[in-house]
């Protein structure tokens, strides 16, 4: 069953999923600025109307999460969202590739010699889970997709990782180290958990 639903002057697709085998009720949030109930078939729909008031912030913090998202017509370069429309034949991951070396190494190169802290390498990979890593060769792997991200949150990464030249763990001396070099690591750390 869909239905509309009004939080905070915004107004937000729903739909209640009833299912007979369902023990509990599921509120999750999906894409395209809906959300979802599933519940057992005796669930109704004044009670989904009910849950969604009472999750109201809730469903809004997610929701203005995944909004944050890159979408499949959009992609993101340097913090700034572009229209994927607007590029001809468009290839995001041959874009990061060929810029990765002539944005980000100036970075790793810069915060190096601020840190006194030298990696062996440093390459570039496509990643789908880790932003990047230093190997025990002090070998420094970057993920060409920080390349969506603002310089601040780019810098943050590669000092990161540089510490890790010093520090092979996430000790307190290893975040005491970061934290010298980039004071708001925090913030940074939640500008990447929302991609």
């Amino acid at each position: 069953m869909e239905f509309k639903v009004l939080l905070q002057e915004k107004e937000v697709d729903a739909k209640l999923i009833n299912k007979r085998n369902v023990r509990h009720c599921y509120l999750r949030i999906i894409e395209n600025n809906s959300i979802q109930i599933t519940a057992n078939k005796y669930f109704s729909l004044d009670e989904a109307k009910d849950l969604i008031k009472r999750k109201e912030e809730w469903i809004l913090k997610h929701l203005n999460k995944k909004s944050t998202k890159i979408s499949a017509d959009k992609f993101y370069y340097l913090g700034e969202a572009f229209e994927k429309k607007d590029f001809e034949d468009f290839d995001l991951i041959s874009f990061y590739k060929s810029k990765a070396s002539s944005i980000i190494t100036p970075i790793v190169n810069n915060q190096a010699q601020i840190m006194q802290l030298f990696p062996k390498n440093i390459k570039y990979r496509n990643n789908k889970s880790r932003w990047g890593s230093c190997s025990y060769d002090n070998t420094i792997n970057l993920n060409i997709n920080l390349l969506k991200f603002p310089a601040n949150v780019i810098e943050y990464v590669v000092i990161h990782e540089l510490a890790h030249i010093k520090h092979k763990n996430h000790s307190k001396k290893f975040w005491d180290l970061v934290e010298i070099y980039c004071p708001e690591y925090k913030k940074c750390e939640k500008v990447l958990k929302s991609f």
